[in-house]
């Protein structure tokens, strides 16, 4: 069953962020854009940019790497790209900023 994971303080947000952390042992990327939080995967599944490194447009999160892009709401790549990132849900509590993530398999 996923838990619920506190990531960050509540805190009013201006401008467009991606900073990645961990939650439940897994590496993902909290993003605020247009006053809205998301997580989702930290790396680009293409070649495995480092997410983080990338911005927003559109609704979007760019890699840096190639400028490929993923929708923040439904992790699906842009058109023709035929590939797609996950996402978690996301909540903001008066206590702080929580992502629901499913444990990492750890197979040793």
């Amino acid at each position: 069953m996923p838990e619920w994971i506190k990531v960050a303080e509540n805190m009013p947000v201006k401008e467009a962020s991606i900073r990645k952390l961990k939650a439940n042992g897994r590496d993902i990327c909290l993003v605020v854009f247009e006053g809205k939080y998301y997580a989702v995967s930290a790396k680009c599944p293409h070649a495995g940019g480092e997410l983080a490194g990338g911005w927003c447009k559109n609704g979007s999160v760019v890699c840096p790497l190639h400028r490929y892009e993923y929708n923040l709401e439904t992790g699906r790549g842009a058109a023709g790209q035929g590939d797609y990132i996950d996402t978690f849900p996301v909540k903001v509590r008066a206590d702080g900023v929580f992502v629901q993530v499913k444990k990492k398999w750890r197979l040793f």
